[in-house]
Formats: structure tokens, sequence, C-alpha cells
């Protein structure tokens, strides 16, 4: 409980137990553009910092995810796009910049439903040549298009609720302590 406390999940309260927090409409966008700073950063480091086999995943996870994508095949696209994200930041060589970057994406994905992308096929394609620039060792390049990549997938972003005082239209509610059956909707 205290992790998610830290981690901003959860809130705790004297006498009314522990609630699923309640970001604010700009928290949750601070957390968008968060992403798409970092990330390009952490592109930009893994021309740098990257391993062998760093590159070896990373290009397996594009040559998988770009398969799928051509063959309509979206089922796991999702996953196989988190652990690209995930095996690229760990390719910057950054623990600290892997772990927020980790954090900001289950953060991102308790708040937002992400829309597949219009065109996966061209989302995949992005995620080649980024390993392509990361693997020439070409940090301004693999900043740049992942700045393009981050950007272009925001978009798909939407908020589980819209921005209003109403329960359906926050994006957490935490009036109500989730230790007591009793009051959950």
């Amino acid at each position: 409980l205290r992790t998610l406390e830290a981690e901003g999940f959860v809130v705790t309260r004297r006498h009314a137990g522990a609630c699923v927090a309640e970001p604010t409409e700009q928290e949750a966008v601070d957390l968008l553009e968060m992403r798409t700073l970092l990330e390009p950063l952490g592109a930009a480091r893994a021309a740098q910092r990257r391993t062998e086999a760093h590159l070896k995943v990373l290009r397996g996870l594009v040559r998988l995810g770009q398969e799928r994508a051509r063959r309509g095949n979206s089922d796991d696209l999702r996953s196989l796009g988190g652990w690209f994200h995930e095996t690229l930041a760990q390719a910057s060589g950054s623990p600290a910049l892997t772990s927020m970057l980790t954090q900001l994406r289950h953060k991102i994905a308790w708040m937002y439903a992400v829309e597949a992308p219009a065109d996966p096929v061209e989302s995949w394609t992005e995620h080649g040549a980024i390993v392509d620039a990361v693997a020439r060792g070409d940090g301004e390049r693999a900043r740049a298009i992942t700045a393009l990549h981050t950007e272009r997938a925001t978009s798909a972003h939407r908020l589980r609720f819209g921005s209003g005082g109403d329960r359906a239209e926050r994006v957490r509610n935490s009036q109500h302590p989730v230790n007591m059956p009793s009051l959950r909707h």
C-alpha cells in the first residue's frame, strides 16, 4: 500500500482508509508531456550506450511487430510496443531513466484508454527507424524520430473519464475508501 501511495496511485486518509488517488486532468496531461520529453532522451542515450544484446532484442521486436501489423493481427501489438519501449529505455544505460519511463507508462495506462494506432504498420516502421538510428549510434536522429513517434502516439490517448464534477467524468474517483465494499459503486 505504501508503494502505491508513493507512486501516486493511492491516497491514505486518517479515519477513512486508503482511497484511489484522484489526479487532476492537468496532472494526467503532464504525464504525457513528461513521456514526450524523456523517451527521446532515452533513445539518444541508447544510441551511445546500447549493447549488441539490446539491438538483437529491439530488432526482433520490430520484426515481430511489423509482421503482425502487416497481417492485421493487432491482439498483442500493445504488449510488443511496451516491450519495445522498455528495452529501448534499458538500452539507455540509465537505471533511473528506465525506472521513470516505466513508472510513467504504468501511470499513463492507468489514466488513459489508448486507442490502437490508425496505422500500426506506420507505428512499427517508426520503431524500426528508431532502432536503425540507435544501431548507427546516431543519437540526434534517434531522438528526433522518437519525439515524432511519441507525439503521434500521444494523440491516441484519451482520458478514461473527461474533466468535470460528477463521478462519470473524473479521471479517477477517490471519494470512496477502497477497503469498504459497501461503499463501492
